[in-house]
């Protein structure tokens, strides 16, 4: 997680939360740049606060903690981030979540101006969408991101990952979800700087859930968390 220098600003209007969900892959610099101008206008207030589901073409990305140790193969492009964490990867199957919220505000069960509490609010959201599928997803202490046992593997795998970014308080950037990715794309990279720790996916979990009722439970789990839109 990163966080910019934050500096006081009064209240935005209040406009209705937006979901979009965008069709086939989406280029990792596109989107670095549709979230830039969106957390713009948030701030402005003139653009409601959104909530941006999306696939990318395989990619690894670098936070800011990412050192060249933890790009062990660049067997896909490659790009800097500029959220919290360390070097991710996204592809085809893997439900990326970017979320932009004003968070001079509070969001359901996340008070204003917490970025701790906001985090934990996005691991609660995977939480709750894993329980949807009867996959128990649990946070573990000095590891990011949401975990579960793995049959497969013995022990625990990845499932879920957090990177966050907040400018003036605004949010962007968020988390990403494994569906039905190709689980050896991730052989290119140390996820998130852990190595004695697997990768899974709802898919090899035995769960074949479709990326449509992945985004169905997502939403539905958003306003236990964050609140009506």
């Amino acid at each position: 997680m990163t966080d910019d220098i934050l500096t006081s600003s009064a209240p935005n209007p209040v406009l209705p939360l937006e979901w979009r969900i965008e069709e086939g892959l989406t280029d990792y610099p596109v989107a670095l740049a549709a979230m830039e101008s969106r957390i713009a206008a948030i701030r402005a207030g003139e653009a409601a606060e959104q909530v941006w589901l999306v696939e990318h073409p395989p990619t690894y990305t670098a936070g800011t903690s990412a050192t060249p140790e933890g790009l062990t193969e660049a067997r896909f492009p490659t790009y800097a981030a500029g959220r919290g964490g360390q070097w991710t990867y996204h592809g085809p199957g893997q439900r990326t979540g970017y979320v932009m919220l004003d968070l001079t505000r509070p969001h359901g069960t996340v008070p204003a101006r917490d970025i701790r509490a906001y985090v934990h609010g996005l691991e609660e959201w995977m939480i709750r969408t894993l329980e949807r599928f009867n996959v128990r997803g649990e946070r573990r202490e000095g590891r990011v991101g949401i975990w579960v046992a793995d049959p497969k593997r013995g022990g625990e795998s990845k499932i879920g990952a957090i990177g966050v970014r907040v400018t003036r308080w605004v949010s962007w950037h968020g988390i990403s979800l494994n569906v039905e990715p190709d689980l050896s794309h991730f052989g290119g990279i140390v996820p998130c700087g852990i190595r004695e720790h697997g990768v899974t996916s709802l898919w090899d979990l035995g769960v074949t859930a479709t990326m449509d009722e992945v985004d169905a439970a997502l939403k539905s789990c958003w306003t236990e968390v964050f609140g009506a839109a």
